[in-house]
């Protein structure tokens, strides 16, 4: 009796087929991660940008009102967020006021403070920054950002 050669394979066999899929699925799993890094990032950056650009705008208030400033008019320390402040007193108070308005409006439970020491203003400001936090912290998690902007005035 005669034996038939082999025949050569044609094809991929279904083993070879599941390795590709575990191996795409992988790479489409490290895309996401990445991509979902990517917004994380995107939106604390977001957030930096609008604090920077507050801070800014105090330091532009403060300076057109120079006189209050150099005075106590300006400084004080972290209070609650909230947008709704009272706009009324002095020029120095409205300012405060609008101000705190807006970083409460801006960022996610955002605060500032204002510090004075001859003529070199910092403007802290702090906000929560959970969602845009890519890693855990060694401060319990609590995701508190805060930006400081010195200037002289």
């Amino acid at each position: 009796m005669k034996t038939l050669p082999p025949l050569a394979q044609r094809g991929a066999t279904m083993i070879e087929v599941l390795v590709a899929v575990v191996v795409l699925a992988i790479g489409l799993l490290g895309m996401a991660l990445l991509q979902m890094t990517s917004v994380q990032s995107n939106h604390s950056a977001y957030y930096r940008s609008q604090a920077s650009v507050l801070a800014s705008d105090l330091a532009d208030r403060m300076r057109a009102n120079r006189t209050a400033a150099l005075g106590s008019a300006y400084e004080f320390s972290f209070p609650a967020s909230s947008s709704s402040h009272s706009v009324s007193g002095t020029q120095a108070q409205k300012d405060k006021a609008e101000w705190l308005n807006a970083l409460a409006q801006a960022l996610p439970e955002g605060t500032g403070q204002v510090e004075k020491d001859g003529t070199l203003v910092t403007i802290s400001i702090r906000w929560n920054d959970n969602r845009g936090r890519i890693k855990a912290t060694d401060d319990a998690g609590s995701g508190v950002e805060t930006f400081a902007y010195r200037t002289e005035i």
